[in-house]
């Protein structure tokens, strides 16, 4: 299913979510201008889970350990994999950030891809390959949509075959089964090479850290 828009209208500027987007863009562009040296940049910037596993977890943070959890959110893999991205987030987003509000928001969506990193690292912590994406931290943001505006409608793109149609769903059934989809997947996966793919816990455990902390950030608004 691909979402093309929702129905419920932000009332002010997401300044922070176009930053976000933007941001996520231009480090793109940069990846593409490296040329051979790419793979030193993205050894340098993603998350490699064996040595994510062998220091956070064991307690030794540092500087170097823990950067790539941050880094590793404006990286991606290829055309296709920003462009689904961001285009989750540019649908999502400003409503998440119109509730929050912009500074908020930033905080919310950095510790989401955070909680969503250490999740999939949990799950796989002999790997090697890195793991790059914000779509941790977009999972996080649509668990905080998931229980702000479940009543809202996606407007959806459904492709079947050579048909397309186009359809109106609850944003309670578009994001649950979204969610559902990326934790069964999670599960088949557990114990597989991780070599490559699809990040799974790290959506699931992203939507799972955006919908526990919406409550705190929201409390933490209002005060």
């Amino acid at each position: 299913m691909i979402p093309l828009r929702d129905t419920i209208k932000s009332k002010t500027v997401p300044v922070v979510n176009y930053l976000l987007i933007g941001t996520c863009g231009i480090v793109f562009l940069l990846e593409l201008s490296l040329g051979a040296g790419l793979d030193r940049f993205i050894r340098t910037y993603a998350i490699i889970p064996s040595q994510v596993a062998g220091t956070v977890f064991l307690g030794r943070f540092s500087f170097h350990a823990v950067r790539p959890l941050v880094t590793s959110i404006f990286l991606h893999g290829g055309w296709l994999h920003l462009i689904g991205n961001m285009l989750y987030l540019y649908i999502f987003g400003d409503n998440v950030e119109d509730r929050l509000g912009h500074l908020p928001y930033l905080f919310f969506f950095l510790l989401s891809g955070i909680g969503a990193a250490l999740v999939e690292v949990y799950f796989h912590q002999d790997s090697t390959a890195p793991l790059i994406g914000a779509s941790g931290a977009i999972a996080g943001v649509l668990g905080a949509y998931f229980i702000l505006y479940p009543r809202a409608r996606v407007l959806t793109m459904i492709p079947l075959f050579i048909f397309f149609p186009v359809v109106e769903i609850s944003a309670f059934f578009f994001l649950g089964f979204w969610f559902l989809m990326q934790f069964l997947e999670g599960t088949l996966a557990i114990g597989a090479d991780a070599s490559g793919g699809v990040a799974w816990w790290a959506h699931a455990g992203g939507f799972v850290a955006g919908a526990a902390m919406l409550p705190v950030f929201l409390l933490a608004r209002r005060r």
